[in-house]
């Protein structure tokens, strides 16, 4: 009996050429699984073309749900964002795949599972740290990597198709390299490649009207958040999948959440990216603003170097590790009070506040305006200037005290 590969299959052409060429390498039975984290149209026709192309089975398996609740939200609470623009979109999805495959793999009795991600990406570490956490037992086969791997380019893979009996909508086209999901789409490759070109937004952008071309009324939006969980938009209560879509409409209408960005991989060279995360922008401001009021000084100020260390957890493929639990236990013990109506206008590109409210507001009028009251009196100012500025005061007295010795000595 042959062995059984699961292979993390997209449609596209690299793992379409994988197939037969698992088959031919190894002796594999190859089993194709399309992991849905809501990649939309992307997923039609993938059945008939993964058959064709020699495999047993497809699985097609629907995460979306478990994608938002489990992996995005934690990281819209800790308002992680790498290198303080990328939002996460494609790091947060390759857990929830990775978990998947390893599902699947159990469920074949499948001794290996094949990813086809490149040997100068980040997505090669995301999905192996993963499947190593989750199944150390099983092999993982990285084509761009084996060196029996001797297909270097686009025309390559189709030649080899080709050469199979496997005929495929694929040509050496101009296209982007883009990765989508229900979070995001990004865009790399062509004029991108040289950071000293203005991206051509009017070829590139799939889920964003340019900010120029938006609507010159502004609109109005509300949500509330329960514990740091988005549950309504505009009044209407949806499931965080669903809240999603909404703001990706809302977003994408109004030019929302498009970034240009040269980010560091994780193997050490810069690349650059353009990303559109119109719904995804919206939530984390969101999210953020009504933190603002809720939140004590002391504990933004650590929340903040913890989301920063999540983004990088993420960004690095290390979800399966204690690192990242205890962190989002932090995250998510701060999240108690975070409840209320966030309200804001979306105007070509902006997200305007709008007013924000909470049970649990941190903010008192009587305390921030100028108007003397029970809790705080201004006199009570002079003490506390006096020792919170002491060390500067007592670092200055002796800097002139050796100045002054200096002097008599000169």
């Amino acid at each position: 009996m042959k062995e059984k590969v699961i292979l993390a299959y997209s449609g596209g052409l690299d793992t379409t050429a994988i197939i037969p060429w698992l088959k031919e390498t190894y002796g594999y039975e190859v089993i194709c699984c399309c992991v849905d984290c809501g990649q939309e149209e992307e997923l039609n026709g993938l059945d008939e073309r993964a058959k064709l192309s020699g495999a047993s089975k497809l699985y097609i398996e629907d995460i979306v749900d478990e994608f938002c609740d489990d992996y995005i939200v934690p990281c819209v609470q800790a308002n992680a964002v790498y290198e303080n623009k990328y939002l996460l979109g494609t790091s947060m999805a390759r857990p929830g795949i990775a978990k998947k495959l390893v599902e699947i793999a159990r469920k074949e009795g499948a001794t290996a599972i094949c990813h086809g991600a490149t040997g100068k990406g980040n997505d090669q570490i995301r999905f192996e740290l993963s499947i190593k956490a989750l199944a150390p037992d099983l092999k993982i086969i990285a084509p761009w990597r084996d060196s029996n791997w001797k297909l270097q380019s686009r025309q390559d893979e189709i030649d080899f198709c080709t050469a199979h009996g496997i005929h495929l909508p694929f040509s050496v086209d101009s296209s982007y390299s883009r990765d989508r999901n229900l979070w995001h789409i990004s865009h790399e490759g062509l004029e991108l490649e040289d950071p000293s070109l203005e991206p051509n937004y009017e070829h590139l952008l799939v889920l964003t009207t340019p900010p120029e071309k938006a609507p010159d009324e502004g609109e109005y939006v509300t949500m509330t958040f329960e514990k740091g969980v988005p549950v309504s938009v505009n009044g209407k209560k949806m499931k965080v999948s669903d809240i999603i879509r909404e703001l990706n409409t809302l977003g994408g209408k109004h030019g929302i959440g498009i970034i240009d960005i040269v980010e560091n991989r994780v193997v050490g060279m810069k690349s650059r990216g353009v990303y559109e995360t119109p719904g995804g922008t919206i939530l984390m401001e969101a999210h953020e603003q009504l933190e603002e009021l809720v939140l004590d000084r002391a504990t933004m100020e650590v929340k903040k170097d913890m989301g920063n260390k999540l983004a990088q957890i993420v960004y690095e493929g290390k979800w399966f590790t204690p690192l990242r639990e205890a962190v989002q236990a932090f995250v998510e013990s701060t999240q108690e009070y975070v409840t209320g109506e966030v309200k804001f206008k979306l105007y070509k590109g902006n997200i305007i506040k709008a007013g924000t409210t909470s049970p649990y507001s941190l903010y008192s009028e009587s305390l921030a305006s100028f108007t003397t009251g029970d809790l705080y009196d201004h006199h009570d100012a002079d003490g506390f200037i006096t020792l919170f500025g002491l060390p500067l005061k007592v670092r200055a007295m002796k800097m002139l005290e050796l100045q002054k010795e200096n002097n008599k000595n000169n």
